[in-house]
């Protein structure tokens, strides 16, 4: 009994046994069936069908193009018509897309621009030096000393100098200047030093009191272009230089003060003793005046010996007698 109970046994199950052999060997089979039908109905990858185009670093900006092959037609339309428009547009292009056109800049600034954006201004020193203006630029309240050598300022106004307290030193040297306002400098109360050499000058100007150097070498100055009493209250005067104009006299009421006193190629044809001494008063001794240069001047000095009696040292000069003007 036992044994055909395990004999049906075995019957019943051999159809089983019969199907797990096959189904070893079409399992395999079945598996890359449905792969192969998920590779070939998957939806294809956008970024497969991403193309860039003209990738070069020059062009990289302007002319690159992206596309996306499934993209409406109409959004491709519009991204080709924003392409055409340029990023960076010429002069001529800004009228058309709305920019406003610059104006060219004006070669010659403005007459009214500020100093100090055309000359050089430095803790109360401007410093307009060979800058082809044609008059004295308009100053800072607080200047204190002016250099404007070798211009073309022809002219000096009292308005240039009209309420500057605090000037010191004006040097206007290698101008063109012909002419000066009496009070121009005069108003200048702490004015102290004076530049005014190779100009065109004829006559001096009002100097202020307390001018302690003038020059004014290489004009055309004349004795009659100076005032008599010029010099008389200039308690602080020290240095004058009047050398190489058309001087024929030596000034008059130089003041105590000067040390040097130049006057050499002028006009000068005479001396008197009362050119730098006092006769009436023989004690009286010229102790400043050192340096007196009258060289290249049509006078000869030893014909005059008393007109140096008061002086420290004897003035420097040799006649010439061939100045023509």
């Amino acid at each position: 009994t036992v044994a055909f109970s395990i004999s049906a046994f075995q019957f019943f199950l051999e159809p089983f046994l019969g199907l797990q052999s096959k189904m070893n060997c079409v399992c395999p089979i079945l598996f890359a069936v449905m792969l192969g039908e998920l590779v070939f109905t998957a939806p294809a990858n956008k970024e497969d069908k991403f193309h860039v185009h003209n990738l070069d670093l020059e062009s990289f900006g302007t002319d690159t193009t992206y596309e996306y092959e499934d993209e409406p037609q109409e959004i491709k339309q519009g991204k080709l018509a924003e392409r055409t428009i340029p990023m960076f547009a010429d002069a001529a292009t800004n009228h058309d897309i709305g920019f406003p056109t610059p104006e060219p800049e004006s070669e010659d600034p403005p007459m009214d621009m500020p100093t100090c954006l055309l000359c050089v201004c430095l803790t109360g020193s401007v410093y307009c030096d060979e800058t082809n203006t044609e008059a004295i630029p308009m100053l800072p309240k607080e200047t204190s000393h002016l250099y404007a050598r070798f211009n073309l300022i022809k002219k000096v106004t009292v308005k240039d100098f009209a309420d500057f307290p605090t000037l010191r030193r004006i040097d206007l040297t290698g101008n063109l200047i012909t002419e000066i306002e009496d009070k121009a400098f005069s108003q200048l109360p702490n004015l102290e030093h004076l530049f005014l050499s190779e100009n065109k000058l004829v006559r001096l100007p009002a100097l202020p009191p307390k001018l302690r150097t003038l020059a004014v070498q290489h004009n055309r100055i004349k004795s009659n272009g100076i005032k008599r009493n010029a010099f008389k209250n200039m308690a602080r005067l020290e240095i004058l230089y009047l050398g190489y104009n058309r001087l024929d006299k030596v000034p008059t009421n130089l003041p105590d003060t000067i040390r040097v006193l130049h006057l050499q190629h002028n006009n000068i044809s005479a001396i008197t003793d009362n050119t730098f001494c006092k006769p009436q008063d023989s004690s009286y001794i010229r102790e400043r005046l050192t340096e007196i240069r009258l060289e290249e001047n049509p006078v000869n000095l030893a014909e005059y010996p008393n007109s140096y009696i008061c002086l420290r040292r004897l003035p420097i000069g040799r006649p010439y007698f061939g100045r023509v003007y």
